[in-house]
């Protein structure tokens, strides 16, 4: 029973890591296709890459979208979790509907409508629009984390903190925000990773100054290339970089 249970969380790790473990190999080749066989090891790729100016600033986009949006994202649904859980309102639950059904909509839907409003509004194609676009698909995300987070527990907490003679204001941000910080944090980070990796949205709202994947894109359609592996590999890089430290600095010390 032990073998199989190991063969299998074998097969499982080989099925998930290898494309990544095939991207950064060939990311090393020499040759200009990224495919059989091997040639090399070579780190002009990561040289081309780093040097490239449009790829840098693409990168640089991503981060700016990914990061503002997310900040956005994550900030409206707090305040909608907290104003529907911890207040009686009348079509709560209709509201909480609406809130959570941008999540069933399909992103190029999503894109397309908000191209339509943008040019009836006369708001050209832009990084902000593009951010905009992450900010509606990410919000019913936050929104869903942060709401399904606030228990009985955290609602005790405040009512406490009020007979102590806080205000609301104090309330929120020393009581129920700390308490909250664990899926604070947990929609944050992974509507950054969804904004980062979006291609659908970004692509349809900018023109000139777009992100990583639609910089991609571009390259892609010139065929394959070990670059763009080299691009993939830095990517994959950073983004373990910061869940190692994430879980180095602030959850292991959270835990300790």
């Amino acid at each position: 029973m032990r073998m199989i249970q190991w063969f299998y969380l074998a097969v499982a790790f080989t099925f998930i890591y290898l494309p990544v473990a095939s991207l950064v190999l060939f990311s090393l080749k020499d040759g200009n296709l990224p495919l059989p066989p091997f040639e090399g090891p070579t780190l002009r790729w990561y040289q081309d890459v780093l040097s490239d100016s449009q790829l840098m600033a693409a990168l640089g986009h991503s981060l700016l979208v990914a990061v503002s949006s997310s900040l956005v994202a994550c900030t409206l649904g707090f305040l909608a979790a907290y104003g529907l859980a911890r207040h009686v309102l009348p079509g709560s639950v209709f509201m909480r509907g609406l809130l959570i059904a941008p999540m069933t909509v399909s992103y190029l839907i999503v894109g397309l409508g908000l191209l339509i409003v943008f040019n009836q509004l006369g708001i050209g194609v832009s990084l902000w629009a593009a951010g905009i676009g992450h900010v509606v698909i990410n919000l019913p995300l936050c929104f869903a984390i942060i709401y399904a987070s606030m228990g009985a527990q955290q609602q005790n907490a405040e009512h406490a903190a009020r007979d102590l003679g806080a205000n609301e204001g104090r309330v929120i941000t020393l009581v129920t925000i700390p308490m909250l910080a664990p899926a604070i944090l947990a929609a944050f980070f992974l509507a950054m990773t969804l904004s980062w990796d979006e291609f659908v949205i970004a692509f349809l709202l900018t023109r000139f100054e777009v992100t990583l994947p639609v910089e991609i894109w571009s390259l892609l359609r010139s065929g394959l290339s070990s670059k763009t592996n080299a691009i993939g590999s830095l990517v994959f890089l950073g983004s373990v970089t910061v869940v190692l430290l994430l879980e180095i600095f602030l959850f292991g010390r959270r835990r300790a």
